[in-house]
């Protein structure tokens, strides 16, 4: 078996994009895991807060809105990691079929477009914990 040179060339030129793109995947998974860790954070704190503390019991009707945001985050995170995985099979499925000798540029488009799919799912769940964090309710401690 004889390793066609040019298509590993190619290859490797092709994937200079899914590498850039599987690392900002990494950085926002980064990202999400911290802001849910917040979230669980101050879940946790105010299921603390004692029945008879009428001082701050108030404060536990926000744990509601914090649970949703965990699930928005949670599902933001397993969407990205999905869409990571996606390009991590593109660069393996890439190098493997050049190494083959066979074209890998029909298969790689279409992981690629799945791939981005996910990130596009992960981002729109990201944007609705935004807009959650952000509203006025979030600014009351």
């Amino acid at each position: 078996m004889s390793v066609n040179v040019e298509q590993l060339s190619t290859m490797i030129s092709h994937a200079v994009a899914p590498a850039f793109l599987l690392a900002s995947i990494a950085a926002l998974v980064s990202i999400l895991i911290s802001r849910m860790a917040g979230v669980t954070d101050r879940i946790r704190n105010l299921n603390q807060i004692a029945d008879d503390d009428t001082g701050r019991l108030w404060l536990k009707a926000d744990i509601i809105r914090l649970k949703r945001r965990e699930i928005l985050l949670n599902q933001s995170l397993q969407l990205a990691v999905i869409g990571g995985i996606g390009i991590t099979v593109l660069l393996l499925f890439g190098f493997v079929a050049a190494f083959l000798g066979y074209r890998h540029e029909p298969g790689a488009a279409v992981l690629f477009i799945g791939s981005l799919c996910f990130l596009v799912g992960a981002l729109f769940r990201f944007l609705q914990d935004i807009r959650i964090a952000l509203s006025e309710l979030d600014h009351h401690h």
